[in-house]
This record gives structure tokens, sequence and C-alpha cells, in this order.
């Protein structure tokens, strides 16, 4: 096991890394920046350095900074979280030149996974099921108005090193594809430094499931469940849920031998997931590999009984992972909602300020993982998760209704929030039916107006009695 663990990231995710290394009683230094001064994880961590100024390039993305501030303070690995540098193999690759250990999987890896078109050659191999589309990178126009007409409108042009739905462009028409592969590659461009671009048949109104998974360094590789993702805004996900409901079992098992031979075949080691696009007939395709602790990882271990980061930590210092796949059978059902510091009835605009009262909800089934108290003053620098609230039940209307309670339980006050959205989301006929996919919230929103207005005013007249909101858990 490593004698010392440097967290290089902030907010819950830092707090959740820093809570591993505790139950592992493994000493752990916080890498922060100056925005990040008095955040929770600063204040409880063992060590924390500052690692520069609140500029995420200069701070949080400063790799110079981040292995700086290992070495100084004696540490012997690095954990990256998610998001920043969690997928960046230059720093995994500088780690091992400087003998720390990258709590992740290699660089070969991570740049190999990290390219979408070379991840689509692998799964390929591999005989994971592929959307139709190119083999590799668009070079030629007048080839891509080809292949799209072949693949059949619409299709969708994606940036190889894209994600949260930057330079992606959908294409109805053969006029649409030289305009969609111009402003996707511009916009890969502006935010990945690399716009090269590939192209594939788009879903209509999909689910997305992805798959955890786990790989030691003695080629094991273990699928640990799978979960859904399919409600997104502007393709970031809302709200997860595990095990995926109403998934046929015969398309889940096909799901989870599918993302473990694609696991394998990358020679993966860590924790990572694959994602998949399913369609109306229940069919299955590859999307992406993401090679780092998800966000959503908490609903899995809800379901499974297994400390994700715990063994992320323990596989990168040379453990073997003692489990197959079928120890992993899912008990009960989790959901989890991530609570921003968003106005859901002003197109989601960010809010930034200080928390004037903060109250988490507890009980049977409820779990927060959040890096908020009363008196934080949220900075304007990053992005607006606030903490997630995770809930289990012995099915999913148990986890519905553990869910609704930890929302009217919630108080966060002096900032917008979306926790109104969550209860009026939760609420949702077609929601608690299970009828999910990656249309769905746009369509919420539409519909449901007068329950989202409802919902925004209770939250207002709750809010206005501080220090504690009068009547909150009637």
């Amino acid at each position: 096991m490593f004698s010392k663990i440097l967290i290089a990231n902030r907010g819950e995710i830092a707090l959740r890394v820093l809570r591993a290394c505790r139950d592992l009683g493994v000493p752990a230094v916080i890498a922060y920046s100056d925005a990040d001064r008095e955040s929770l994880p600063v204040r409880l961590a063992d060590e924390a350095v500052c690692i520069g100024p609140a500029s995420v390039p200069r701070s949080y993305n400063n790799i110079p900074a981040v292995i700086s501030a290992a070495l100084v303070t004696g540490c012997d690995a690095i954990h990256p979280g998610y998001g920043f540098l969690a997928e960046n193999a230059y720093l995994a690759d500088i780690c091992q030149q400087v003998g720390i250990t990258f709590i992740g999987p290699r660089p070969g890896v991570i740049e190999r996974m990290g390219n979408k078109a070379e991840a689509r050659h692998v799964m390929k191999e591999s005989g994971v099921p592929l959307l139709p589309g190119t083999e590799g990178i668009i070079t030629n126009i007048a080839d891509t108005r080809q292949i799209a007409r072949k693949i059949g409108f619409p299709v969708v042009i994606k940036a190889v090193a894209g994600g949260g739905g930057r330079g992606m462009r959908v294409a109805t028409s053969e006029a649409d594809v030289t305009r969609s592969v111009s402003m996707a590659q511009a916009e890969a461009e502006a935010a990945f430094g690399n716009g090269d671009v590939y192209i594939e048949r788009y879903l209509d109104r999909p689910r997305h499931v992805e798959v955890q998974v786990i790989g030691d360094n003695f080629g094991n590789v273990v699928a640990i469940g799978e979960r859904d993702c399919s409600l997104q805004r502007r393709h970031q996900k809302v709200i997860e849920e595990a095990p995926a409901p109403e998934l046929p079992k015969k398309v889940r098992e096909n799901l989870l031998k599918a993302a473990t031979r694609g696991a394998k075949a990358a020679n993966y080691t860590s924790v990572g997931t694959l994602e998949f696009l399913l369609d109306q007939e229940g069919r299955f395709y590859f999307m992406e590999m993401n090679t780092r602790i998800q966000v959503e990882h908490p609903i899995t271990e809800e379901v499974n009984g297994i400390d994700l980061v715990v063994w992320q930590i323990r596989v990168a210092a040379g453990e073997r992972f003692p489990f197959k796949e079928d120890d992993f059978q899912p008990r009960g059902h989790s959901i989890e909602c991530r609570i921003t510091a968003e106005d859901a009835l002003n197109d989601f605009q960010p809010s930034v300020g200080t928390v004037g009262t903060y109250v988490a909800p507890g009980g049977p089934g409820v779990r927060v993982d959040s890096h908020l108290f009363s008196g934080y003053t949220i900075p304007s620098h990053y992005d607006s998760l606030l903490g997630k609230i995770i809930t289990w039940g012995k099915d999913r209307d148990e986890a519905i209704a553990r869910m609704r309670r930890a929302l009217h339980e919630t108080v966060i006050t002096g900032v917008n929030h979306t926790v109104p959205f969550h209860r009026a989301m939760i609420s949702d006929p077609e929601f608690r039916a299970g009828k999910v996919h990656t249309g769905f919230i746009p369509a919420f929103m539409e519909r449901s107006q007068d329950l989202l207005n409802a919902s925004d005013r209770e939250e207002r007249e709750l809010s206005q009695d501080e220090p504690f909101v009068k009547g909150r858990t009637a």
C-alpha cells in the first residue's frame, strides 16, 4: 500500500477520495487552488498544499505544480479524481518517470481510449457492437458525404477527443454535412486542441447505459453492473440509476459480456466505464470509454456492496482484485440526483455566492456526497456541482420514495440550486414508469412548467425562514 497519496482535485470528489484514504489508513494531501483555500476537503485533509491561483490552467490543470506538490510532500501516488487531469496521459507518463504511481490506467491506455476513433477500432477488433460510421477520422468532405449517405441520415459528427457534447453536431441531410463537420472541427479544436472528428449513425431517443469495470495488474477484468444515465441536459448527466430500469435480462448479460471483452482488449487496469447507446429495439452500441472514476459511481457501490474508490487505490498499489463477475448481482435499486448551483427556471444559469443554511438529508437508504457547509462561498471558476444525493431501496419504487423524502429535507439557502427541479422530475409519471431516454429532460421541461414552477415556489417559500426551515419535513 502507498505511504501517502496526493489528491489532485477539488469539491465532492476530493472529499470522497480523502475518505477512502482514511478507510485504508493512508495519509492524504489535498492539492488546492487559492480559491479553495477554505474548502471542506482542505480543512479535513492530513496535509494541504496550494498549487496555484483560481485559474484552472494555473492550478488544477498545471502538471508541473501537481507533480511538485506530490514530491515536496513525500507522496508516492496521485489520485486525479474525475475531470481536470483524470484522463491525461501526459500526467500518467510523468508520474512513471519520477517514480510516482498514477492511480488510474497506464498512459498508453488512457491515450488510446481517449481517442474515440481509436477506441472504436479497439472495440471493433474485440467484437463489441458499434454504430455504423467511419473507420477513422474525417479527411475528405466529399468522402464524408458519401459515407453519410451510405449510413443513412441523420448522422452525428463527433470529436475524437470530445466529451460533454462539445465538438458534436447532427447532420440531417447531405447539405448539412459540410457545415456540421466544419463546426464540429472548430469547436473540437477550441475545446481540446484537437480538431479531428469522425462520423456515425445518429440514434433518435436512445438510452444511455454504461457498465462499470475494474481491472487489476494480473489480467483480471470484471464488470460490476450497469447504470442508466439517460437523463441528461446538453449531454450532461443529471439523474442516474442502477441497475438500469426495464432492461431485459438477456440484454443485460450481453452488455456486461461486451464491456468485459472491450476492457480486456484495451488491456485495462483500474476502475473505468464503457458507455453504450441502446436503441428502441434493445440493441446496444459502444459509444466511448471513460478511464477514470465516474461522478455516478456511488449508485453502483450501493447496489453491489463495494467501495470502488478503495479498490481503485488497492489495484493501483498492486493488489489482486479478488472477486468474479458472478459475485456482483444487483441488490435493490439506487438513484443519484446531481445537485448543482443553477437556476432551472432560468435556462440553468449558474449561481455563485455564499451558502446560508445547509441541511443535508438523512435516514434509511440516504447517502450524500457533498463538500457543502453553511458559510461556504461557491467559487465562480469551476463547475457548478454542489453534491450528489443517493438513495437505495429494495426496489425502484422505494428508491424513488426515499429520494422524494431526501429532496424535501434538503436545505440550501443563499444560492440558486436544482433541488426543486429534481423534486419535479422525481414526481413525473413518465419518469416513475421508467420511460427514460436521452431526450427526456427537454420534453419534460416543455410539458411540466406548472410542476416546475410549483416546486420552485415551494422552495423559495420554505427557504425564507432562517436559520432553519420551519416545517420542512412535514
